[in-house]
């Protein structure tokens, strides 16, 4: 099989999906700036004890459509996708216990 053989199979194992419209992406898009917006405002408003759980879930929902949308996870082998979760579950986790080390649970 010569290169340009390869780069056929190749473009063609990569096509095996339909691909989002513009306007799915735009979507998504706006989404990720409200859910962003939102994070932003609770700087401004104080929700007290929920803070914290309010960021995480937004940070995962965030995490979720960029890494299936915009890095294509959704298209892809499903072996990446747990790795990003693996990454995220991990990430969380060290974030947490960073939080509990630092007694920011017992502020109030």
């Amino acid at each position: 099989m010569n290169t340009s053989e390869t780069a056929v199979t190749t473009e063609a194992a990569h096509d095996d999906h339909d691909h989002p419209s513009d306007a799915k992406y735009i979507q998504i898009a706006l989404l990720l700036g409200i859910i962003t917006a939102a994070e932003v405002a609770t700087y401004f408003v104080d929700i007290g004890v929920a803070l914290i759980p309010v960021l995480m879930i937004m940070m995962v929902v965030k995490f979720f459509y960029v890494a299936s949308w915009f890095m294509h996870l959704r298209f892809d082998s499903p072996l990446f996708t747990k790795f990003f979760v693996a990454g995220l579950i991990l990430a969380t986790t060290v974030y947490l216990v960073f939080l509990t080390v630092f007694e920011f649970w017992s502020k109030g």
